[in-house]
């Protein structure tokens, strides 16, 4: 863990900010008390878009459209 005067951090935020993405956590101190981190954000762990992919299957006639008597109770005009 590295500890930076605020005043230094403001000089060199750039530079900061690519060592907190290389994985260093940085913490930034104002009158030696610390008063922020500067960590790596993490990288999501999940299953890409498209995993999928090939997996789901529709049907033909997946957008025909409905009965009346059905449409008619999603639209909320059957009693």
């Amino acid at each position: 863990m590295i500890i930076v005067p605020l005043a230094e951090a403001k000089n060199n935020l750039s530079k900061l900010v690519d060592d907190a993405a290389a994985g260093q956590i940085i913490t930034i101190a104002k009158h030696g008390r610390p008063l922020a981190r500067l960590v790596p954000v993490e990288r999501p762990r999940g299953q890409r878009i498209g995993a999928m992919k090939g997996k789901l299957v529709l049907s033909d006639d997946f957008d025909t459209a409905l009965p009346d008597d059905l449409l008619e109770a999603f639209e909320g005009q059957q009693p």
